[in-house]
């Protein structure tokens, strides 16, 4: 006999519900709480059930809220299986009209879903895997605050000083240009700069703008349209403030990322075009490539796989689905990018996807179902990426 066990995850407490191999319910619903004292005695009614027989455990999805129960799992040797919250769904349509949903009804779906498909537990996660995938989703998370923070920074500089970041071509990334604003900030400041400021600058940076642009950056903060409003300059100061802590925290998450990483096994970094950080951010994403027999399950869980309807004679592909990790599709795409500037292989296969008509972003795509397959074959073989064995 095996046991079936599905649990329903919720933020501060679980609902489970067990059936026995004929679909059966071994024990009702119960809920027990997201904490030490939960787990206890779950694993306290899980005791009770015939030790000789196998147990099936089974749960959606559902982000951080499963991580405590997962790591009690492991922990004492007991196996699960995710699933993907698209699939029950799907499932509990299929099996009634009924349009209760409840913790305790979605408990019994999951268990019954469980009782239907092939068990394939999840591997345990190494203790560095779950730190690198915590760590890559706040790197992400920093970075986009910092985008929105650039972005204020370019508003702000267009009411105070808007000749300044079109002088720059149109970045404010650069060096110089937050050297300038670190120092002088507006533009009744730079336009007093004088010869002394530029040796300071050149002593202080290792490339700069000539002296020549430097007399013209002044001439542009001497004639700006732009208007020094006392709250402009304060909003402008905090906001270059509040991008310098979030840089700043950037590089110190990205370290502690280089230092996990580093701790296991993996040779996605050796991909031409493909960084550590981008690297890290994929191996944590997909978390295990035990799970994965096929490289298109890689594609499907990433979610770069197009859509397929076929009805009789008629047969269409469509977009990607673009289920499963956003954050792992989109580092997928980006390092589809930059791997075409740096792999001749990967850029002549772009190459060929456009002369056969096909638009940018789709023929990058193809490009990133390519990276993963190459992924799948580096990872399961356990080899170093090698361009002299691309084909």
């Amino acid at each position: 006999m095996t046991f079936f066990i599905g649990i329903d995850i919720a933020k501060y407490k679980h609902d489970c519900l067990i059936l026995n191999h004929e679909g059966e319910v071994i024990r009702e619903s119960f809920s027990f709480t997201n904490d030490r004292a939960g787990f206890v005695y779950l694993k306290e009614i899980l005791s009770t059930l015939n030790s000789n027989q196998t147990m099936r455990i089974g749960f959606e999805a559902t982000g951080h809220y499963a991580m405590n129960l997962k790591v009690f799992l492991d922990e004492n040797g007991l196996s699960y299986m995710q699933f993907n919250p698209f699939l029950i769904k799907r499932f509990a349509q299929a099996t009634t009209l009924r349009k209760t949903k409840t913790d305790k009804v979605d408990a019994r779906v999951i268990a019954t879903y469980l009782l239907s498909v092939d068990y394939k537990p999840y591997p345990i996660q190494s203790y560095h895997i779950k730190n690198l995938k915590s760590l890559t989703r706040d790197r992400d998370d920093l970075i986009k605050l910092r985008s929105r923070q650039l972005v204020k920074l370019t508003n702000l500089l267009d009411l105070i000083f808007p000749e300044f970041k079109p002088f720059f071509g149109h970045s404010l990334t650069s060096s110089t240009c937050l050297y300038l604003l670190d120092h002088y900030l507006i533009p009744s400041k730079m336009c007093h700069m004088n010869l002394d400021s530029y040796q300071k600058m050149r002593f202080k940076l290792r490339r700069t703008i000539s002296y020549a642009r430097f007399c013209t950056l002044k001439q542009l903060a001497h004639d700006t349209i732009g208007s020094e409003d006392q709250t402009l300059t304060y909003l402008l100061k905090k906001a270059l403030e509040l991008y310098h802590t979030l840089d700043d925290q950037i590089i110190q998450i990205e370290a502690f990322i280089q230092q996990e990483y580093e701790q296991i096994e993996s040779h996605i970094h050796t991909i031409i075009g493909i960084s550590l950080q981008s690297a890290a951010c994929i191996l944590a994403e997909y978390e295990s490539f035990d799970r994965f027999e096929t490289s298109d399950q890689m594609l499907a869980f990433a979610g770069l796989e197009p859509s397929r309807k076929q009805s009789g004679e008629l047969e269409s592909k469509g977009k990607m689905v673009k289920h499963g990790s956003s954050l792992l599709r989109q580092t997928i795409m980006n390092v589809a990018a930059t791997s075409i500037i740096h792999n001749p292989i990967l850029y002549d296969y772009y190459h060929k996807k456009r002369t056969e008509g096909k638009l940018h972003r789709v023929a990058l795509s193809h490009v990133a179902k390519r990276i993963v397959r190459i992924i799948f074959h580096l990872e399961k073989h356990h080899l170093d990426f090698d361009l002299a064995k691309m084909r």
